[in-house]
């Protein structure tokens, strides 16, 4: 009998009437619905988040470049929600994928004796940073975008790499990386 009762009212309840005797539901909307202006908005915000490291090292050295860093990171990665897929350009063997927050701030900065490969790609002198994305998937509160970064650095040099991110939408409106992957492009 209540079997029956709830398979009447089920679909009134899923549309959030309200029926006498019975509450309506209390909706909470999760998908926050990432746009591609802030997918690209937070990808101009690594850019000047990485040249805003190389700069803090060369003006204050290792210490105020590793403080600069771990905001950079809090801010821009989901490290406080879990393990980042994230897997650097210039890293190999066992240190190859960097899930933890630990692992990102020593590829950004070194200075890590757990990972002793790492001399701190972010602490090399850029001076510009931009992101020429080739493909951007919006699925409701994340998007993926594929492309490469160019960065150049203080001779003028410029170094390219392919790069994959991922990124959620909290319900406070923050965008976040989830996946960040990055390789040399192949040279065969």
């Amino acid at each position: 009998m209540l079997r029956s009762r709830l398979l009447q009212i089920a679909p009134a309840l899923a549309l959030g009437l309200s029926l006498q005797g019975y509450a309506a539901p209390t909706v909470q909307v999760l998908d926050s619905n990432l746009t591609q202006a802030e997918v690209v908005a937070a990808q101009k915000g690594w850019c000047d988040a990485l040249l805003k490291i190389s700069a803090a090292y060369a003006s204050g050295g290792f210490s105020k470049a590793k403080a600069t860093a771990e905001a950079v990171i809090d801010q821009a990665y989901a490290y406080q929600y879990g393990p980042v897929a994230f897997k650097p350009t210039l890293a190999t063997g066992s240190q190859t994928f960097r899930p933890t927050r630990a692992g990102a701030l020593a590829y950004f900065v070194g200075g890590n004796p757990a990972f002793p490969n790492d001399k701190g790609f972010a602490l090399k002198p850029w001076r510009s940073c931009e992101v020429i994305n080739q493909v951007i998937q919006l699925n409701g509160g994340y998007a993926t975008t594929m492309g490469n970064v160019r960065f150049v650095d203080s001779s003028g040099k410029t170094t390219t790499v392919d790069k994959t991110w991922s990124f959620m939408k909290e319900p406070d409106g923050s965008i976040r990386i989830v996946l960040h992957h990055s390789s040399l492009p192949f040279e065969g």
